[in-house]
């Protein structure tokens, strides 16, 4: 059991999944803390039952905490960090601060649980476009060795908060009623548009988003020479992402395999129906668990049979986020009462 949980960021679109996993989950702990800014302090959440008062983070806030979920961003997590280890507290960061630190495990329970022995307070929490496509990569690549991954991501509205979801609701209000949609926390109108992700891009002509997922998918495979080439764009979407994943292995490869081992795996939902026409859809990613996997299909351009193409859908809230931060919580109490 988990002695004292704080949530920091807990008005948040990812803090509130994360307290309504704890109670699905049922997620033992003897006290909970809800953690926040000066602007969201007084604001109430009911958790498993209990009405809770969100407190602003200070000083004080993390005294007793045993463990903590950050899900504020990654400059409250840089801020916030050495006061709650100071207190004794082991930290879930969802924010990209320390993931590629050296001595900060990056980790998704289905593919490198034994990286949580290395910690030393700290334990990062994946970019959900990297967490989604390792998802449903890893087990493939267990098998029959990746030599490259192409991605292209289809990333909601969800991915910049609580404020980019409705901005998408109200513009697309605003456009059926024939207005002109105003870009107020993206910068271009995201009813019926998408553009290439809002993160900055680098001298290399990539941007932040693409590089997180190439160099976060290398950490958490331990393959620092593993080739890999995406592309971000942001969709009309409300929370779950979705990939297109073009794959090179080191020996040829079907789709019936790869079926079969996606479907034993964990995490994974096979949605690869041809006949009918149905393949992973974000609407249907909302809100699950597993992340959908389907469009199997051997590359073409790659003759020698060691290509294939994959569709997933993952809800970016959910599995994205929070339920991997909860995920890592409960290995982390199952190992401290062995």
């Amino acid at each position: 059991m988990i002695e004292h949980l704080a949530i920091l960021g807990a008005t948040g679109a990812v803090g509130r999944e994360a307290c309504g996993l704890v109670e699905e989950r049922g997620l033992r702990f003897g006290r909970l803390s809800l953690l926040g800014s000066a602007r969201t302090a007084g604001a109430r959440i009911t958790v498993a039952g209990e009405t809770i008062e969100v407190a602003e983070a200070g000083k004080s806030g993390f005294d007793g905490v045993t463990h903590a979920i950050f899900s504020a961003g990654a400059e409250r997590s840089q801020r916030f960090a050495p006061i709650a280890l100071g207190a004794g507290a082991v930290i879930v960061d969802n924010s990209s601060a320390f993931r590629m630190d050296a001595g900060v495990p990056l980790v998704i329970p289905e593919i490198n649980p034994d990286d949580l022995r290395h910690h030393e307070g700290i334990i990062a929490n994946p970019n959900c476009s990297a967490l989604i496509m390792d998802v449903v990569t890893w087990p493939l690549h267990r098998v029959n060795r990746l030599r490259r991954i192409v991605v292209s991501t289809y990333q909601a509205a969800s991915g910049a908060g609580a404020a980019a979801m409705q901005e998408l609701v109200d513009q697309s209000r605003a456009v059926l009623r024939g207005e002109r949609p105003v870009p107020n926390v993206f910068p271009h109108p995201i009813a019926f548009n998408l553009f290439s992700h809002d993160s900055s891009i680098g001298p290399d002509g990539y941007n932040a988003e693409e590089r997180k997922i190439i160099q976060e998918t290398r950490k958490i495979f331990h393959e620092p020479d593993l080739a890999i080439s995406a592309t971000c764009i942001r969709v009309p979407v409300r929370r779950a992402h979705s990939e297109s994943i073009n794959l090179t292995f080191e020996r040829p490869i079907t789709p019936e395999e790869a079926r079969e081992i996606l479907a034993a795996a964990p995490g994974i939902r096979v949605v690869d129906d041809a006949e009918s026409n149905r393949f992973p859809m974000p609407l249907e990613a909302e809100g699950r668990d597993e992340v959908l996997v389907g469009r199997i299909r051997q590359d073409a351009s790659q003759p020698d049979g060691r290509g294939l193409g994959l569709f997933a859908c993952g809800d970016q809230l959910r599995k994205g986020a929070a339920l991997n931060a909860i995920q890592i919580l409960e290995l982390l109490a199952e190992a401290e009462s062995e």
